[in-house]
């Protein structure tokens, strides 16, 4: 089992770790003339197929590189919109990769937050007493993995870093007023 990606979330749904594990596989490269037959939009900072798939290009794929240079979010290396450029006759034939962006750190923030509503939904709802909520949720292309830490773990942590403290303090490794 390929593990893609690890989120910790805490009790209140904040997002408090977060490690990717994964390069998005699923890209595209075509070159296409004028007029460009999907249609794009703003979406997020990003530039996505909003209407139109062929040939390995889905809706939600953001405009990754343009003629072989990287995009940065919404504009070409430089600088110009990349909706305006790809409105411009003049710059057909063009090269477009697309494929899944990276998520932002804000996405990452509200996708953490929202699993975890999800999940105490799902704990709340279930016709089962002391249900321990989701524990794994199927798609087709990969299984998402609920798992909880003992309850005291935060407690235990802050037990732990008093007495390091503590140590740290007698063996003289603080000044006084640090």
């Amino acid at each position: 089992m390929v593990i893609f990606s690890v989120y910790v979330v805490n009790k209140a749904g904040g997002l408090i770790y977060q490690y990717d594990n994964y390069v998005p596989r699923a890209e595209a490269e075509k070159t296409f003339s004028y007029p460009l037959d999907l249609v794009l939009k703003h979406h997020d900072e990003k530039v996505v197929v909003s209407f139109g798939q062929r040939d390995g290009i889905r809706v939600g794929h953001a405009v990754l590189s343009i003629n072989g240079v990287d995009v940065m979010g919404r504009s070409t290396a430089d600088g110009k919109d990349i909706l305006e450029y790809l409105r411009d006759a003049a710059n057909y034939p063009v090269s477009i990769r697309f494929g899944r962006a990276r998520l932002s750190s804000n996405e990452k923030l509200m996708l953490a937050s929202m699993f975890h509503s999800l999940f105490a939904i799902g704990s709340q709802l279930s016709p089962e007493v002391g249900s321990s909520g989701i524990e794994m949720l199927e798609t087709d292309v990969f299984k998402l993995h609920c798992f909880q830490t003992l309850t005291g773990w935060c407690e235990l942590f802050d037990q732990n870093l008093k007495s390091a403290l503590e140590v740290a303090e007698k063996a003289g490794n603080f000044g006084t007023g640090s």
